[in-house]
């Protein structure tokens, strides 16, 4: 089958099997804080960054209040997500450009997202999909890029040419939801070192692509 015939065939099932999914990261409240959540969870769990933000969120309520305090101090709050000294330079670097360009305000576009440090087309689409309910691209993080080659949907080698091979075949007002479809299916079914090919509802539509050993 084409890529755009598999996509058909299995939209309905995983419509079916994962019911209204939604993005990992919880706990925030407005865009801001939903795009710290996303550079937290840059080579971190989800599970991990929602514990981390359930407390950081009481302390650090909007841009400046990133800004007062010292690096080593947002460091030490962020540490158990790894990589934090990254991090804590993005959020604040983030911080700095929200209030120099933007009045403090996360902005709607792609084009503007892009500009903040720390901000890639991943993360930006996720804020504008889930923050701003746009679509202007698809996020494709480790289980979507996974998932996708895996299932013949897309050959690319780069997330960004995974995204563009995903464009072509997937509806526009479809790209979140496809996003959210995949992440799930990463998780719970198509994991990456052994896949649950056996109990996969997809996997009459599934060539299994680049899988070498499963359950």
């Amino acid at each position: 089958m084409t890529p755009l015939q598999t996509w058909k065939k299995i939209k309905h099932i995983l419509s079916k099997t994962y019911l209204s999914p939604k993005i990992g990261l919880e706990g925030w409240k407005n865009p801001f804080e939903l795009t710290v959540s996303t550079i937290l969870s840059a080579q971190c769990t989800d599970v991990r960054v929602n514990m981390v933000t359930k407390e950081l969120f009481k302390k650090y309520r909007k841009p400046e209040d990133y800004l007062k305090v010292k690096a080593s101090e947002l460091e030490k709050d962020i540490r158990s997500t790894g990589f934090y000294k990254n991090k804590t330079k993005n959020i604040r670097g983030m911080c700095t450009k929200l209030i120099s360009d933007f009045q403090g305000k996360v902005p709607q576009t792609m084009e503007k997202l892009i500009t903040l440090p720390g901000v890639g087309r991943k993360t930006a689409n996720i804020v504008l999909a889930n923050a701003f309910g746009k679509n202007e691209g698809i996020a494709v993080d480790t289980h979507v890029f996974r998932v996708s080659r895996r299932l013949g949907l897309a050959k690319g080698n780069t997330p960004e040419k995974v995204e563009k091979e995903l464009i072509e075949i997937v509806e526009k007002k479809d790209w979140g939801s496809l996003t959210d479809y995949l992440i799930w299916h990463g998780r719970k079914v198509c994991i990456a070192r052994k896949p649950r090919c056996s109990t996969c509802p997809l996997l009459g539509y599934c060539p299994r692509n680049g899988v070498e050993k499963w359950v």
